[in-house]
């Protein structure tokens, strides 16, 4: 028979255990990040790999991966952003912090968690690019800029040299046509690839971009939008870049480069792209091509390169996310550690860390065109020559008014001067509705 001491220290265990057994599930629940992420393949399985080795370092910690293709991924976060159901970490472009973060209060401001980020790996310029109203509101996980890709092979078979100069590229569409044909052509690129080809020029000359980098209306003096209209069609009349129309013939506008045939074959011999794209456009051509790059063509005494360039992705850490600082110490093993960087390689771009970026280069983890391409736009970077555009330039809105506008230039709907009195003063209107 069981004595009343023994019982009551009995009942006492039996709650205890009840009470553990209660609180498991919500401890399991409390050590959970969710991440989200768009990509590839390549990338997707690489940051599977990333979180692996975080979770294995932070024993209890579960990181519940949210991953996608890119489409659909930016209208599935502004559901969850609306609904304050945002993930703990997400992957985001730089220009929508413009949309989700207009005062800065967005996100979780990260100097709040300094103790756990190593911010001294990023200079001052890098921050400012994440930084809204003071608030550090992301962190750049790379930097890409539009870079200029040539065929070798392609422009030996002309007996073109390689344009280093604005003059010389738009020769080049000539000189195609009379030695290989009308099937062509210099360069390839989408629409919206043409079009900021052409607002380098016109930068270049002018001294701005379209939409001012700080005010929300825009930059480009009314000559120089009927110049930027004007050198994209020189590059289109020309036979320097293949037709919107053409693109669209062999399916879709927006069909990637590299899935083109014409480009596999060598028909097609440049490209305007992302220097983080480069690989892409390497990974289908035949045998008998040879990609390489170029030099980008600046105009004598341009003060600004026109060079494309921003934050490839950065990291965010969600306004509601009830594990701030863990999530931040997710942040910091993608962003600074070796480990990290040795799985991650280069699918987000070269890194912008340094120190990650060095161990990869020691490692021989990055590509030579990649390598060369990176230091072109790093010397570009340091010397100023490239100024951040306005996150209003890539907001939804903006980018579909723009296409519009070239698309009817593009099929000739309509005249120089017309489209360029819309992109000034219909331009203008909107900047002012979504600033």
């Amino acid at each position: 028979m069981m004595t009343k001491p023994f019982l009551n220290r009995r009942r006492v265990l039996l709650a205890a255990l009840a009470l553990g057994a209660a609180a498991q599930p919500a401890l399991a629940q409390d050590s959970v990040l969710r991440f989200a992420w768009w990509g590839g393949g390549a990338r997707h399985q690489a940051t599977l790999k990333a979180i692996a080795a975080f979770e294995r370092k932070n024993p209890g910690v579960k990181i519940k991966a949210e991953y996608m293709g890119f489409n659909g991924y930016l209208e599935r976060l502004t559901t969850q952003i609306a609904g304050g159901s945002e993930p703990d970490v997400m992957q985001i472009n730089w220009a929508w912090m413009a949309m989700f973060s207009k005062r800065g209060n967005g996100f979780t401001d990260l100097n709040q968690y300094k103790q756990v980020l190593a911010l001294d790996q990023f200079s001052a310029e890098d921050l400012a690019m994440g930084t809204v109203a003071g608030r550090l509101n992301a962190l750049p996980v790379s930097y890409s800029a539009r870079v200029l890709l040539w065929n070798e092979a392609a422009f030996k078979r002309a007996g073109v040299p390689l344009p280093t100069t604005w003059d010389e590229l738009f020769a080049t569409g000539k000189q195609f046509r009379q030695k290989l044909g009308d099937q062509a052509y210099p360069l390839d690129g989408e629409l919206y690839d043409m079009m900021l080809l052409a607002q380098a020029y016109v930068q270049q000359k002018y001294g701005t971009p379209y939409v001012d980098p700080k005010l929300p209306q825009v930059a480009m003096s009314p000559a120089a939008a009927l110049e930027w209209v004007q050198i994209y069609k020189k590059l289109i009349d020309g036979h320097v870049a293949t037709p919107l129309k053409l693109r669209a013939s062999l399916g879709g506008a927006e069909k990637a480069t590299e899935q083109q045939q014409d480009w596999v074959v060598g028909n097609w011999a440049g490209n305007f792209t992302w220097d983080s794209s480069i690989g892409l456009r390497e990974s289908t051509l035949d045998k008998q091509q040879k990609l390489t790059l170029g030099d980008f063509p600046t105009l004598p005494g341009a003060k600004n390169s026109g060079m494309f360039g921003r934050p490839t992705v950065m990291f965010a850490l969600g306004r509601n996310s009830k594990k701030a600082e863990i999530a931040a110490k997710l942040i910091n093993f993608l962003l600074c550690d070796p480990e990290a960087a040795l799985i991650l390689g280069r699918t987000r771009g070269v890194p912008l860390v340094d120190a990650q970026y060095q161990l990869l280069v020691k490692e021989k983890k990055l590509p030579e065109l990649e390598l060369r391409a990176y230091e072109q736009i790093k010397k570009q970077k340091l010397a100023g020559n490239i100024a951040l555009p306005s996150p209003l330039f890539e907001h939804a809105r903006m980018q579909k008014f723009m296409r519009e506008v070239f698309e009817t230039i593009a099929y000739g709907k309509t005249s120089d001067q017309d489209a360029a009195t819309r992109l000034i003063e219909d331009g203008n209107a909107l900047l002012r509705r979504i600033k």
